[in-house]
């Protein structure tokens, strides 16, 4: 009998610390797109405490002549496992490190931390080249099929 064995591929931490988010040129500069992206399993650690906070971060942007590379951007959220920063400062971090980057035609980041200690927060940033006048869409999160409404 063959015995097939599958090797797991694993990022190594100092792959995740020395990663530096890049981005890729905009394949289609004629149109003002929104991409949409999801990270539901974002995770930093309370400045205070040390205790971990859960987050599902939400990255909506307008490209102008740059998207983001999708795989240095799941490292560079990575990266924010072992630190210590506060709600606030995630999503204005990511917000300003992504327009540094990029120069988005618009760009707006939400961090929807789950509840601690009885209190539920939801931070919103965003920013935009200042004479953009194209789409910004409303907030939203997609819902794994089984919790959408019939």
């Amino acid at each position: 009998m063959l015995k097939q064995t599958c090797t797991p591929v694993h990022y190594r931490l100092d792959e995740i610390e020395t990663n530096q988010l890049e981005s890729r040129p905009n394949p289609h500069l004629n149109r003002n797109a929104v991409e949409h992206l999801e990270i539901p399993e974002f995770t930093c650690l309370c400045p205070r405490s040390g205790f971990p906070d859960f987050a599902a971060i939400t990255i909506d942007y307008v490209p102008d002549q740059y998207i983001v590379e999708l795989e240095s951007l799941k490292l560079y959220i990575n990266s924010y496992r072992n630190r210590q920063v506060g709600h606030e400062s995630s999503p204005n971090t990511i917000l300003n490190n992504l327009m540094d980057l990029l120069a988005p035609r618009w760009m707006r980041v939400v961090a929807d931390f789950s509840i601690r200690g009885n209190i539920k927060t939801i931070i919103f940033v965003e920013d935009a080249q200042p004479d953009y006048s194209g789409p910004r869409p409303e907030y939203w999160r997609s819902l794994p099929s089984s919790c959408r409404p019939i």
